[in-house]
């Protein structure tokens, strides 16, 4: 069990997210920052798909009332244990009764805590992921509160020595933010000129971002023939350009459908680079092909697999057992 003493600015229960229901009206949710989750979860030696904690800018302040092994991952939030300084991409055990103390982030917006066992929330439609405009999911489908008490699976052993990933693994956050995209589906409906313009400009993140998507600022995209389409589907990575041309990226609890003209998709590896933004970091658009996006999909794939072969994972206990919580 994990008490919460202090829940930061916001703090949410997230796991790899809760896809095929996006026809019925509803997100995926999950990670901001899917490969540092992914990363948390293989330090900790929790179970790829785990429930964990995103937090958000400001971290918070977690008792621990039995013996765990933790994982951090994201941006830094001067996490301490007992007072005794961690990294920002770590794992180590926590004794029963120990405090993870985080502060404001120094680069990024959002850093992961994996628990061995994962966050035991029960799972809505396949996953535990929160969703708090719909209220569902994650603990009470809301952000933790004061006094949240969030039960854990079990789990093997929770001692062990402290680990780390070479720096090489550890995902960069924070600075200029370079996003590859896929033209389309509706660039036809952009003027040459509005393209050039989206490909080719500095762009900054406004304070009009969240989960739901990131509004940007700066050279007006241009359109062709207006900005309104019939409804159509939209997707994490979706690039909207309203009347007034300013670009909103949307992000992993968009809506499904929307009716502005969409000039590209942000490719998958690189939207979690857009969750570590703040506003006023700077954003630059490049068009790339389906095969550069494929091949930046197996970069991250690989760091994974380099993380998966340096940390190897606990011996698991019986399946009942892994259901059960402390």
């Amino acid at each position: 069990m994990i008490t919460v003493l202090r829940p930061g600015l916001l703090t949410t229960v997230q796991d790899a997210g809760r896809p095929g229901h996006r026809a019925f009206g509803l997100p995926a949710a999950g990670a901001m920052d899917p490969l540092a989750y992914r990363l948390a979860n293989l330090l900790a030696g929790a179970e790829p798909g785990a429930a964990a904690l995103e937090m958000t800018l400001q971290g918070g302040t977690f008792r621990f009332e039995r013996d765990a092994y933790v994982g951090v991952c994201g941006a830094d939030m001067q996490g301490t244990l007992d007072g005794v300084p961690f990294g920002a991409c770590a794992g180590f055990p926590v004794p029963a009764g120990g405090v993870l103390r985080f502060g404001g982030t120094r680069s990024g917006v959002r850093a992961y805590l994996s628990v061995r066992g994962g966050i035991d929330v029960p799972v809505v439609l396949g996953s535990r992921s929160t969703y708090a405009r719909a209220g569902i999911g994650g603990f009470a489908g809301r952000a933790l509160l004061a006094g949240d008490a969030l039960p854990v699976g079990r789990s093997p052993a929770a001692d062990g020595e402290a680990r780390s990933l070479p720096p090489s693994l550890v995902p960069p956050v924070g600075g200029e933010v370079r996003l590859r995209a896929l033209p389309g589906p509706q660039d036809d409906l952009f003027s040459a000129i509005g393209r050039g313009m989206f490909f080719g400009s500095e762009y900054r993140v406004t304070n009009q971002n969240d989960r739901m998507g990131y509004q940007l600022e700066g050279a007006a995209v241009q359109h062709s023939q207006g900005p309104d389409i019939v409804s159509d589907a939209l997707v994490p990575g979706s690039v909207q350009v309203p009347g007034r041309g300013m670009p909103i990226v949307m992000t992993a609890d968009a809506q499904t459908t929307g009716g502005y003209a969409k000039i590209a998709t942000v490719i998958g590896p690189d939207l979690r680079r857009l969750g570590q933004a703040r506003t006023g970091d700077v954003v630059r658009f490049e068009s790339c092909t389906q095969e550069e996006a494929l091949e930046a999909l197996r970069a991250e794939r690989r760091v994974l697999e380099e993380a998966q072969l340096l940390l190897p994972a606990p011996a698991r206990e019986g399946p009942g057992r892994q259901r059960r919580r402390a």
